[in-house]
This record gives structure tokens, C-alpha cells and sequence, in this order.
């Protein structure tokens, strides 16, 4: 039986560099991941391709290679520090990649589509939050507007593609994502990257320093759980469009998920607040029993043990 040939865009990234490790250990379909900027890496059972997906014939020429399956996983990303200094950032280059990524999707008439969309569309809430409590008339939170109407945005693109071809699309709102192969610099990375670095390159009896006052409280979903929820939904989606939340469903402050990066490290190592620094004072935990309900889905891996499995790997590929 011949296999279906997915097609993962944006595979040195994060999403895309678990989502290859994952589906190269299968025998079930053949493996193509994109890169551009970042080398790819060696990997068995995977064809590399080097591709710029912001260029309309590039991604064209690339599609009528005959995919039956996208998971699009590339994107312009950032910190906290770029989205409020610089919220133009995700814009251009997210809108542009995904209109060709889809468009020609429809021409070149693919499988499936699975599309990484993210969780700024909704407000801060005291209680896990569903698909449907975002409302587009409302005002979203300051810092996320560019990012997160761009989201928006892509999501409905996917649903117009899936009305008007064959072509199935999954949209996954997914809370904070984090494991291997995340970013681990303070420039680029995001608040639980920063904080592993941060905990684990200062030496003992010392500090780091937290922005702001730490009250801020994040969704963390580990990312296997995230990369798990993919390989159901190719086997089981049979709608034509479907949105899906996807995180733990419990938040955590700053404050106390570096309380519990530093004891689970071991290391003796004093928290100081530094004020003057950005800081994105907002509460989200996601409802995701759609997820449950519809295909099964439940997070794994709980927040102590996926920060033990994180430390463990940045021990082993970084030097501290």
C-alpha cells in the first residue's frame, strides 16, 4: 500500500522539529520537512527541502510535488519583549506564508491541512476559556491585538479554503507550548524557555532575575501532548473544518512556575523582580473538552514531570 506523504513547513522549528521526530519513528507515511534559515539536522526517513514560503512560486513549484498531508508549522515568532516593542513583528511575514501555503493547497488539491494558530485572540479570564468564548467584537488584550487578529485572520482563511475544495483543515489553538527543542535564548524565547536558561546558567547561591511581578499566569502544555493530538486528528477527523483548543487546562503564575523550575533543578538560586521590564499582566487556562469529547484527546504529561523531561534534555544539548 503506497503511503501518504506528509509535508511538515517549518520543520527546524519547535512545533516542526518534535512534529518530524514523532512521525519519522513511524512507518506509516513518508516524511518531507522545509527549512530556511535554520540547517536541518540528521534525521532518518526524512527528505529535506529548502524552501522560502513567503515566495509564491517556490511554495507552487513545491506543492505539485503531490503531498497528501500539510502540518504547517512555520511562523514568524517572538518573546514577550518583541510582541510589545515591537507588535508588528508576527504580522507580515505569518499572513503572507499561509495564504500561499493554502492557496495553493486548494490548487494543487491536498489531503489535509493542520494550521498552529495560538491562544492571544482571547481575553484574560479567572476561568478555562472555550472555542466560543472568543468574540470578534470584543476588544482584544493591547499587547496581542497584531498577533493575535493575524491568528484570526489565518484561522478563517482555513475555513474558506475547506468550503470551497476537498481539502480538510485543523485548526489547533494551543496554549503555551514547551519541551525540547523550544527556544533557550533570552532574546527570542518565551517566558518558560527564558526561565530554564535563565535557572539553569546561574550558578549556585545566585539569582535571576523575573520581568515585572510574576503575576502573570500562563496554560503549559507539553509538547508531546501537543505533537499526540496531531497524529489523532489525521486518523480521525472527518469533518471538513474543525477548530480545537489544546492545553493543560490549569494556569500557573511566573512567580510559581520559576519557584518550581528552581526546585526541581536543585539549585539554590534567589528570584529578584525587575519592574521596569515589559510584562504582559494576563490570566488564560484553556477549556479543552472539545478535544476530549471529539477525539480523545488529554494531556499526559503533568507540569512537573514535563519541567523534570525539559531539564533533563537542555542538560544534555546545552553546556552550563
Amino acid at each position: 500500500m503506497k503511503k501518504e506523504k506528509i509535508l511538515v513547513c517549518g520543520a527546524t522549528g519547535f512545533i516542526g522539529r518534535n512534529v518530524i521526530e514523532y512521525f519519522s519513528k513511524t512507518d506509516e507515511y513518508e516524511i518531507y520537512g522545509t527549512y530556511f534559515n535554520s540547517n536541518p539536522y540528521l534525521t532518518e526517513n526524512v527528505t529535506w527541502i529548502k524552501i522560502d514560503l513567503r515566495d509564491h512560486d517556490q511554495v507552487d513549484a513545491l506543492l505539485k510535488q503531490g503531498f497528501d498531508i500539510i502540518i504547517q508549522a512555520a511562523a514568524t515568532t517572538s518573546g514577550s519583549f518583541e510582541i510589545i516593542n515591537r507588535p508588528y513583528y508576527h504580522v507580515t511575514d505569518n499572513a503572507i506564508m499561509n495564504s500561499l501555503i493554502f492557496r495553493s493547497a486548494y490548487d494543487n488539491r491536498i489531503k489535509h491541512v493542520v494550521f498552529f494558530s495560538c491562544s492571544t485572540m482571547y481575553k484574560s479570564s479567572d476561568i478555562p476559556v472555550k472555542e466560543s468564548d472568543f468574540d470578534a467584537n470584543a476588544d482584544m488584550y493591547p499587547s496581542y491585538f497584531g498577533v493575535g487578529w493575524t491568528k484570526v485572520y489565518i484561522e478563517k482563511m482555513c475555513e474558506f479554503y475547506s468550503r470551497i475544495s476537498d481539502t480538510k483543515y485543523t485548526v489547533i489553538r494551543h496554549s503555551n507550548i514547551y519541551g525540547p527543542y523550544d527556544k533557550y535564548d533570552l532574546e527570542k524565547s518565551h517566558v518558560f524557555g527564558a526561565t530554564i536558561t535563565k535557572v539553569m546558567t546561574a550558578p549556585d547561591g545566585g539569582h535571576i532575575v523575573v520581568w515585572g511581578k510574576g503575576e502573570e499566569e500562563r496554560d503549559l502544555l507539553y509538547i508531546s501532548d501537543l505533537v499526540e493530538f496531531i497524529n489523532i486528528i489525521l486518523k480521525n477527523q472527518k469533518s471538513k473544518f474543525e477548530l480545537y483548543n489544546l492545553g493543560y487546562g490549569e494556569s500557573i503564575s511566573i512567580d510559581n512556575l520559576v519557584k518550581k523550575i528552581i526546585q526541581i533543578s536543585g539549585k539554590k538560586i534567589e528570584i529578584q523582580y525587575d519592574l521596569t521590564k515589559p510584562n504582559i499582566n494576563f490570566k488564560l487556562c484553556l477549556d479543552s473538552s472539545k478535544a476530549r469529547s471529539e477525539m480523545g484527546w488529554h494531556p499526559k504529561i503533568q507540569l512537573e514531570n514535563g519541567i523534570r523531561k525539559t531539564i533533563d534534555w537542555y542538560k544534555q544539548n546545552y553546556s552550563t
